[in-house]
């Protein structure tokens, strides 16, 4: 993403000088006067990056999407550190651009609506709080330190900006006696000697000023700066961080310079770190003289929109009890979930059902209630919203390109919502009606809204609130609990997989490099060849064994049944990067053939491979070794690579160049793809998509690999590249084009084939694929389509099982065709039709098969029902017809009567009730199992004297059986030996109604 020109406006002046006036902002503000309008937030966030960029040397890098790239431990980036995590935890591979960093500046588009970091159900009650927001940082690290982050913050904030000095106040870290930690006294003298005085530099515990990235990981202590809203020359000292309105945090600066370890113990890191965040909107809000982030340029737009779209009175502001009907709530809401959904949706977050995509979900939801409900706003009020968000927020260029697709999916799910509404108020009415006065709503209807339509919590309260009841919140909290521990337990589980992987911590990482242990060399992953005869031969490799690495620590020898991580000078084993998974295999020590050292994982840790193995015997640091690649299991991950890149140019091929991946995955087995969709994918497109990858397969295409500088490779026209960090130089693969060809300038060629930057293993020709078969696609969410495939030999198993499959439906097709006069050839024919559904869903054929084979099925479906009910109609009209005659204007019909199934016996009775009005009907039917069915029906003449489902129970019982129904028509079933009492049974009960 390119930013817009950087600011010249900060070149150590005031920023807003006003002409008409002669008034500084400074003396403006000590006159108490408003800051001029021609200060908009665009020249804020300009100022800053120029500042740091031309004025203190920081590299200017763009924000990273907030969807968290590679970190399952976040939900969405909530802080502008995020995508430098890498360099913090000393991950960061060597030949990154990552690890070249040393100081750098951004504004980082940040969401903080979920995990530990929530602001979710704050916004609309004040006028700070946002799902979505801007965060101003610069970093240094390894570079400068606290001295010089302190007073560049401070030359920014009072010379730059020319915020009053006596309204600003800092903070630094007082101490904690409990983790051995004296006060941050380096960072107190830093800001007195920058003249702040004594009275303004105050001390603060662990919670308010020391900073962790998670339960583990880097921290430390951060100096915050404040600002006083009301100033005049008063000490605010005693309301800082007190919570107070008028004196807010604006800055945070965090000094990285220890590590938590898992035991909670702190241990200094390596290299200290600087990490800064400042809030763009609360600067704003400081720099326009507001006391609401919702009165700045950054938000009066929408309010303005939004006014104008539900013609609700104008926002004015109001909080809290002053806010009658909550409509000025409301309008800050709006506001801010607006923004949010645009910036997700842009960044590929959908809502969705889970993580991330359900919290967007209950975003969207969240801002479509307070537009129906409180603004009382027609439908589409929130998408006609995003143009004025994309013009405010015109600093994101992304958000311009894809305008229309955002207006799109917000449609789309406010539509779903409105409809969810309705089946929810329809819910609450039913369950309302059922309920004993004076009692609470069930807790469990509450969860099933909230669950599975997607009902904010607040609206199931406001809804019951209007009929005089209220939610049972104390069962309602239990089944939140429940589901909580049963999540924290998928974690635990996950995080116990997890912890068996040898991921190197920073301390390791840093004493490798200064014992200067080499970065492994795993180029010997790409030496493979193809024989004589086709087949692939893999090069041996030869290496030594440098460091072990088990229980967080670095250790020259690991003793026999130990699990431990290897790091060696050099390996021929894929470490699990870039969507492929790691090899498996063995390792021996030279001259031990018979003794093998099973490799079950592999990772990259900052440009050391670790492979995951268990020690059959002592391993120590010097052992030379033979590695062994599990060599089907590599060729089956190459295979599969390749044929991801090829399935990723098929589907743009097909279905569009705006058809962007959003991940994949390569294993063994199978590749999965993950991919942006405007609508579904058609069984038409499902083949053209495979007859594209087939014609590259028949073709032998030759695959290219080769090494480039990254600036180079981000030149090539139409590159597939996802948002990560690659190395430089970066591989290539090119798929029937060489390298050297699509790197040329202006090259069309790589437009018309696959072209990749990509550290994976791949086939050296595509011939070796043989076939592909795409055997499940399905939408993730709305916009995002999944789909799984199979090569070679499991691709053609499934299109031979896909093909067989369609032979027995035509089968089935043509039987059903003839029309059979039998009920029971009917009822057979339809369970074959139910078992090829099952076969169908169950078994992998080509998807675009299965589509064509569900669309004939549920048609021979419909088709059976159908014929069936018609003959059993036919059958049921001959008995009615003998049993007539029988009883002719007899007020009950009690008798046996032959029928095949329960359906049969229940349409004679109701054909029976039809043509003699008044009339009450029990049947019997004695079934060859000797089992005997009961079906009556009571005439509605005769209720609620007369219940048809009491008449069914009496007959039933009398034969060891059971039955059920209501007033007006019932059945059951119960033992042929019963059946001359239960008639004698079924007679007595109707004379003694009647």
């Amino acid at each position: 993403m390119q930013h817009g020109p950087p600011s010249t406006d900060a070149g150590g002046g005031c920023l807003c000088s006003s002409p008409s006036t002669g008034l500084s902002c400074r003396a403006r503000m000590a006159a108490g006067g408003r800051l001029p309008s021609a200060l908009p937030a665009a020249r804020v966030r300009a100022a800053f990056l120029s500042f740091f960029q031309q004025q203190h040397g920081h590299r200017r890098l763009p924000s990273a999407p907030v969807r968290p790239r590679g970190d399952p431990s976040l939900l969405f980036v909530n802080a502008g550190m995020n995508q430098f995590k890498p360099i913090f935890l000393g991950t960061a591979h060597p030949r990154s651009e990552l690890s070249r960093y040393r100081r750098v500046v951004n504004s980082q588009k940040c969401v903080r609506a979920g995990g530990k970091h929530n602001d979710l159900e704050d916004v609309g009650r004040d006028g700070c709080h946002h799902t979505f927001f801007e965060m101003l940082g610069n970093w240094s690290f390894g570079d400068y330190f606290k001295e010089e982050a302190c007073s560049m913050a401070w030359e920014l904030l009072t010379e730059v900006y020319e915020i009053p000095k006596d309204r600003l106040y800092v903070t630094y870290f007082g101490g904690d006696s409990s983790l051995g930690l004296s006060a941050d006294e380096e960072c107190r003298d830093v800001w007195l000697q920058l003249g702040v005085p004594a009275s303004r530099v105050l001390p603060f515990p662990l919670k308010d000023n020391f900073w962790e990235m998670g339960d583990t990981g880097p921290c430390g202590p951060c100096t915050e700066i404040h600002y006083d809203h009301v100033g005049g020359g008063r000490n605010a000292a005693a309301l800082v961080n007190q919570g107070s309105p008028d004196v807010v945090e604006i800055w945070n600066l965090v000094f990285m310079q220890y590590n938590r370890e898992v035991e909670g113990n702190l241990l200094p890191l390596p290299q200290h770190h600087v990490d800064t965040g400042m809030g763009l909107e609360r600067l704003v809000a400081v720099l326009q003289n507001k006391r609401s982030n919702y009165d700045t340029d950054l938000f009066t737009p929408i309010l303005d929109a939004i006014h104008k779209g539900c013609g609700a009175p104008r926002y004015q502001g109001l909080i809290g009890d002053a806010d009658a009907g909550r409509v000025n709530m409301a309008y800050r809401v709006v506001a801010d979930h607006v923004r949010t959904l645009c910036v997700c949706i842009t960044d590929g977050i959908y809502p969705g059902l889970s993580g991330a995509e359900l919290v967007l979900r209950r975003i969207l939801r969240r801002a479509v209630r307070f537009c129906s409900e409180v603004l009382r706003a027609p439908p589409g009020l929130l998408a006609s919203l995003v143009p004025t968000v994309v013009e405010v927020l015109v600093f994101w260029p992304t958000l311009v390109l894809l305008l229309g697709q955002v207006m799109n999916i917000i449609n789309e799910n406010e539509a779903a919502f409105l409809s969810s509404l309705e089946r929810g108020r329809r819910v609450i009415e039913r369950t309302v009606q059922q309920m004993q006065p004076s009692t609470n709503f069930p807790a469990d209807v509450a969860w099933s809204l909230y669950g599975n339509l997607g009902f904010p919590l607040d609206l199931i309260d406001l809804m019951l609130e209007e009929k005089g009841i209220r939610l049972d919140s104390d069962a309602f909290n239990e089944l939140v609990q429940e589901d909580a521990k049963v999540r924290e337990a998928q974690g635990a589980q996950a995080g116990q997989l997890e912890g068996t992987d040898m991921h190197l911590d920073v301390h390791s990482l840093a004493q490798l490099r200064n014992d200067n242990v080499p970065a492994t060399d795993d180029s010997p992953k790409y030496s493979y060849k193809l024989g004589q005869h086709g087949q692939y031969e893999f090069s041996p490799c030869q290496a030594t064994v440098l460091m072990l690495y088990r229980d967080q620590s670095l250790q020259k020898e690991v003793g026999a049944g130990q699990r431990c991580g290897v790091i060696l000078d050099r390996t021929n084993f894929y470490a699990e990067q870039g969507g492929q998974a790691s090899d498996q295999g063995y390792l021996i020590r030279l001259g031990q053939q018979d003794i093998l050292f099973p490799v079950e994982s592999v990772h990259l840790c900052g440009g050391y491979v670790v492979h995951e193995v268990t020690a059959v015997e002592t391993l120590r640091a010097g052992d030379q070794v033979q590695l062994f690649v599990d060599e089907a299991r590599r060729l089956a991950c190459m295979t599969n690579h390749t044929a991801t890149h090829l399935l990723n140019f098929a589907l743009r091929h097909v279905l569009g160049d705006r058809t962007e991946q959003r991940g994949s995955h390569v294993m063994a087995e199978r590749l999965r793809f993950d991919f942006d969709i405007q609508g579904p994918v058609t069984v038409e497109q499902l083949q053209r998509v495979e007859q594209v990858v087939q014609d590259v397969i028949k073709r032998n295409e030759a695959v290219h690999m080769a090494e480039v500088p990254l600036a180079l490779a981000r030149r090539v026209q139409g590159l597939r590249a996802m948002d990560e960090e690659y190395p430089d130089p970066v591989r290539i693969v090119s798929l029937g084009v060489p390298v050297e060809t699509v790197l040329t300038c202006d090259s069309e060629a790589a437009r018309q084939t696959s072209v990749e930057l990509c550290c994976g293993t791949h086939l050296l020709q595509t011939g070796a694929m043989e076939d592909l078969a795409i055997v499940s696609e399905r939408q993730l969410v709305k916009g995002v389509s999944r789909v799984i495939a199979v090569t070679g030999r499991q691709a053609k198993q499934a299109r031979e099982v896909g093909q067989c499959l369609a032979v027995e439906v035509d089968s089935v097709s043509i039987r059903m065709k003839q029309r059979s006069t039998s009920v029971a050839e009917m009822q057979n024919l339809s369970k074959e039709v139910g078992q090829l559904t099952k076969v169908r869903i169950t078994t992998a054929m080509p998807q675009w098969q299965r589509k064509e084979l569900q669309t004939i099925l549920k048609a021979l479906q419909r088709t059976a029902n159908t014929a069936i009910k018609k003959l059993e109609m036919q059958q049921a009209e001959e008995k009615v017809q003998s049993l007539l005659t029988k009883h002719c204007n007899q007020p009950v019909i009690i008798d046996t009567v032959p029928a095949d199934s329960l359906s049969i016996l229940m349409k004679v009775v109701n054909q029976l009730c039809d043509k003699s009005p008044g009339t009450s009907v029990l049947l019997l039917s004695p079934q060859a199992s000797g089992e005997v069915l009961c079906a009556c029906q009571v005439s509605k003449d005769c209720i609620p004297v007369f219940s048809a489902a009491d008449w069914a129970m009496a007959v039933c019982t009398q034969m060891e059986g059971k039955a059920g129904g209501s007033p007006v028509v019932a059945k059951g079933s119960g033992n042929a030996k019963g059946i001359q009492g239960a008639l004698t049974t079924a007679l007595e009960f109707a004379r003694s109604k009647l």
